[in-house]
């Protein structure tokens, strides 16, 4: 919905991220869609993520199912600029979903963790998983 704009930075082959959509668009609100694999990341787009968060990088960084540990990023002393670099030229290595609407950026894992960023929520919602969310926090 235009008067509350909601992003999601979605992987559609992550349940998390699948069930995050859904609860968004069961909530009544069409979210802007980036398939950030497929759209890739530039670095500046990254910084502003993490600063709205309130986060460094690494709070971003993916480690199972991606290279994260052949390119050495498991490593503590790996600089904020190197991970974001690494998340630039390998746009998996960030973790999903990321939302953004205007309560706020969050990285909603676990999926229910999108309800704090809405004005509205359906009533109940069930997951992949068979799991039932009800009744929301703070759903309406």
């Amino acid at each position: 919905m235009s008067d509350f704009p909601v992003t999601i930075y979605h992987n559609p082959d992550c349940g998390t991220s699948r069930n995050a959509l859904a609860m968004i668009e069961a909530a009544g609100y069409a979210p802007e869609v980036i398939e950030y694999r497929r759209a890739g990341w530039t670095a500046e787009q990254l910084e502003q993520l993490c600063a709205a968060m309130g986060v460094r990088p690494r709070a971003l960084l993916r480690e199972k199912g991606t290279p994260a540990a052949e390119l050495g990023l498991v490593d503590e002393d790996v600089s904020d600029a190197a991970m974001i670099a690494a998340m630039v030229a390998h746009p998996i290595l960030v973790n999903r979903p990321i939302v953004v609407t205007p309560k706020g950026v969050k990285l909603c894992r676990p999926s229910e963790q999108v309800l704090e960023l809405l004005e509205r929520a359906p009533a109940q919602f069930q997951k992949e998983d068979g799991e039932i969310i009800l009744p929301f926090p703070g759903g309406q």
